[in-house]
């Protein structure tokens, strides 16, 4: 019985060159998307960023402009009546005994913006106000807050800079008035 050519199947060298494109069609295809995924998480970071950083800035917010003046209505801020507001340094000292400016050793207990200066939260220390840790939620993000006069006595520029798991850094920047 003769075989037709229609019949035939096709060679081991062309199931070979077969295999050989496929591949090499795969190969430029998954280069090309790859960095495609990392600018698919980019945006879901920066998300958890603003979640983090926003959230810290109302927590600092919400505390008085400085220690050496009262919050309550009607009584002396600082800058008023003789007293003085709270130098802050420049730079942040590296040891953690030079932060004369801060009164509270522990977060929970931070009750003035200046008390923030130079806070640095990694890894377990990035948690909520009531010091829970979040780090399940948001690994590998650490988080900056830097506090400045931006008028003396009257105005506090503070900066939380937020340090994403892909070392992209966001700013998130308010005003805390002394009114």
């Amino acid at each position: 019985m003769a075989v037709s050519k229609r019949q035939r199947g096709f060679t081991l060298i062309e199931i070979i060159a077969g295999i050989i494109v496929v591949g090499i069609i795969t190969l430029v295809v998954t280069a090309g998307m790859g960095p495609l995924f990392r600018q698919s998480v980019d945006p879901w970071q920066q998300v958890r960023a603003a979640e983090l950083g926003q959230s810290l800035i109302n927590e600092i917010l919400s505390r008085r402009f400085d220690e050496n003046g009262s919050s309550a209505i009607g009584e002396a801020r600082c800058g008023e009546s003789g007293i003085s507001c709270t130098t802050l340094p420049a730079n942040c000292p590296t040891d953690p005994s030079a932060m004369t400016f801060r009164e509270e050793a522990d977060r929970t207990e931070f009750d003035d913006v200046d008390d923030y200066h130079c806070l640095e939260l990694i890894g377990p220390d990035v948690a909520d106000t009531l010091a829970q840790s979040l780090t399940d939620d948001y690994r590998g993000f650490t988080l900056q807050v830097r506090v400045s006069y931006q008028q003396p006595d009257t105005l506090k520029r503070i900066v939380v800079s937020v340090n994403t798991p892909q070392q992209q850094i966001i700013e998130f920047a308010a005003l805390r008035g002394n009114w």
